[in-house]
């Protein structure tokens, strides 16, 4: 089950290991959702987070991704972003209606894109949007922090995998 997953050289720049260390813990994310139905990605196992399930932390991962580096790094307009939506609580996390297969590919996507302006910008380039006092951090910190999030739900997902079908496994 375990697809290709690699830690970054251990003699990497700056911004390969921190690309390097993201990338990782995306691939683990994406493949705790390697062989689910659309009906177990969609089944809630912890009574007391519903919302936790394998689909609702890729939408929301997804989302995590737009709101750092589209939102708050480049001054994008966070209306698109259910993550901003106030009017309806976890947001983000909410999937239904979506096959898993959709997405993933949208998390893919973001993935793709978030990888894209981080290329094009230094580490030391600060955030654009005004609205919130997060959005004044460099990228190197807002990096760190994807890494941070994406680590902890994609451990999040090790264990929604094992309640749903008992799949477990590290690389």
């Amino acid at each position: 089950m375990a697809p290709e997953l690699a830690r970054p050289p251990l003699q990497a720049d700056e911004r390969t290991a921190l690309i390097g260390w993201l990338d990782l813990q995306r691939k683990i994310l994406r493949w705790k959702c390697e062989g689910l139905s659309d009906d177990d990605a969609h089944r809630s196992v912890i009574p007391t987070s519903p919302d936790m399930t394998m689909a609702g932390l890729i939408s929301h991962m997804r989302w995590t991704e737009h709101t750092w580096l589209e939102v708050l790094f480049l001054g994008g307009d966070e209306k698109q972003n259910p993550s901003f939506d106030e009017s309806r609580e976890d947001a983000d996390w909410h999937s239904e209606g979506r096959s898993l297969a959709e997405l993933v590919a949208e998390y893919d996507t973001q993935c793709a894109r978030s990888n894209a302006i981080v290329a094009a910008a230094s580490l030391d380039d600060v955030g654009r949007h005004p609205g919130f006092r997060s959005g004044s951090a460099n990228l190197r910190w807002m990096l760190i922090h994807l890494i941070e999030e994406t680590g902890r739900h994609a451990g999040h997902a090790d264990i929604v995998r094992e309640l749903l079908d008992g799949t477990k496994g590290y690389y």
